[in-house]
């Protein structure tokens, strides 16, 4: 029998029980859910990092605009403004993020990590981890993994989804994976890389879902790279063995407590927060006069 990813806790002694690495037990999970192969599971995430890499690169060199107008080439911009605030490397981090998010809100392809509105986190941040430290495309994989354990868990015990559980369901999430498997391919600990999860969801418990006009697009391309940003920094504080003090566990069951008790209007209806402002309002209405005016007659009502 497999580890059912209830929680961190368990995953933690079950690994410690079994001698068996964060990444090996979601293989052994997924190879008896899927009645797969481990090497199977392993090319399946490698094609699925090569999707990603394959979205940052189209992000930073093709034309990002999206059919709103919100998303213009944003990614590029910043790849390319001659003054690093902190230094190159974040810098690159950032427009990554903000450049395999932008394939996505202007319909490329991209991987769901867990879900399109969070799908630059992982790019950005894996992509611009093994660009610092020359890791190997197979580390990434085991990375990856223990990104998808983590996952696991916070499906279980809180939410994926914006329109469950706000934006930290999605980006939250998203960062939270990132920072495990930035940790896990650095070398950390299993307890490490715990720690990391649960402060970068100290980090975004409470974030909501505010789309305006209902697109993918503002805020949610920028809140991309602010999660990459945090799962750094999340990756950093804990190699550096500064606990969270609340656990894991504690933090996630908090996110679903928060999640359910969020009102409606914050969780993807784009009925409050941002998508609620005058410009916000004013930017739906354009875009659904726009959509209506476009329409053919047969489907506009018209005989």
């Amino acid at each position: 029998m497999c580890y059912l990813f209830e929680g961190f806790k368990d995953w933690k002694l079950y690994c410690e029980a079994k001698s068996m690495s964060l990444p090996d037990s979601v293989i052994e999970y997924e190879c008896e859910q899927k009645n797969a192969t481990p090497q199977s599971i392993q090319e399946g995430m490698l094609r699925a990092y090569s999707v990603m890499k394959d979205a940052v690169e189209t992000g930073l060199t093709k034309e990002m605009k999206s059919r709103s107008g919100m998303i213009d080439n944003g990614a590029k911009k910043v790849f390319n403004y001659p003054l690093p605030v902190l230094s190159p490397e974040f810098q690159r981090l950032i427009s990554r993020a903000l450049a395999a998010k932008e394939v996505n809100s202007c319909m490329g392809r991209v991987v769901a990590a867990p879900t399109a509105g969070a799908s630059g986190i992982l790019p950005g941040t894996m992509v611009t981890l093994q660009e610092i430290h020359q890791l190997s495309d197979d580390k990434i994989i085991e990375g990856l993994l223990v990104g998808a354990g983590i996952a696991l868990i916070i499906e279980q015990k809180a939410s994926l989804a914006g329109a469950v559980g706000g934006c930290q369901a999605e980006t939250g999430s998203a960062a939270a994976m990132a920072s495990g498997a930035i940790v896990f391919c650095l070398g950390g600990s299993i307890e490490q890389v715990f720690n990391a999860v649960a402060i970068t969801i100290q980090c975004m418990l409470g974030l909501v879902c505010d789309p305006v006009a209902g697109l993918v697009e503002v805020p949610c391309v920028v809140r991309n790279a602010s999660a990459a940003s945090i799962a750094f920094s999340s990756a950093q504080i804990a190699l550096a063995q500064v606990g969270s003090v609340i656990p894991v566990d504690e933090c996630i069951e908090a996110m679903g407590e928060i999640g359910a008790s969020m009102e409606s209007r914050y969780k993807e209806t784009a009925l409050g927060g941002l998508a609620a402002t005058l410009t916000g309002q004013a930017i739906s209405e354009k875009i659904l006069i726009r959509d209506i005016e476009i329409l053919p007659d047969n489907e506009s009502g018209e005989q």
